[in-house]
Order: structure tokens, then C-alpha cells, then sequence
């Protein structure tokens, strides 16, 4: 039973690895995606993107305190 216990830990070790890597590159991508939102003049957007950037400003505003300021941390630690 120790080898299943075993394989089962490096399992899960594993797959939590995955998913803290799968996190900071969500965090990257909304660290750009707020940047992006706070500098952008959404008067003179072409109405064709008017769309995508209210859904993408909503979806930044719509993040916790906290994953905001890692999201923006993450991108001015890699740049």
C-alpha cells in the first residue's frame, strides 16, 4: 500500500505544481488585461472592440482585491 500512498502524494504534488503554474500565468494575463483597462481611452475604441473591452474592464473590476494587486505584481516583477 505504500507505493499506491506514494504515487498517490506524487500525484497530487504534481498536479497542484500544474495548477500553481496554470496561476501565475492567469495572474500575468490579468496584470496585462488591467493595465491594459487603466490606460485605455474607451472613446476612441472602434466600435468593432467597444465590446470585448467593457467585457474585459468588467471582468477586471469584477477580481478580488488581492488576486488584483498579485495579478499587477506579477507582471511588474517579470518585466
Amino acid at each position: 500500500m505504500k507505493v499506491n500512498e506514494t504515487t498517490g502524494g506524487f500525484m497530487l504534488t504534481r498536479e497542484v505544481e500544474i495548477l500553481m503554474a496554470e496561476r501565475a500565468r492567469l495572474l500575468r494575463v490579468a496584470g496585462a488585461a488591467a493595465q491594459f483597462v487603466a490606460v485605455m481611452d474607451s472613446n476612441n475604441l472602434p466600435e468593432k472592440v467597444a465590446t470585448e473591452a467593457e467585457v474585459l474592464a468588467e471582468s477586471v473590476n469584477a477580481l478580488s482585491e488581492d488576486t488584483l494587486r498579485d495579478a499587477l505584481l506579477s507582471i511588474r516583477t517579470s518585466a
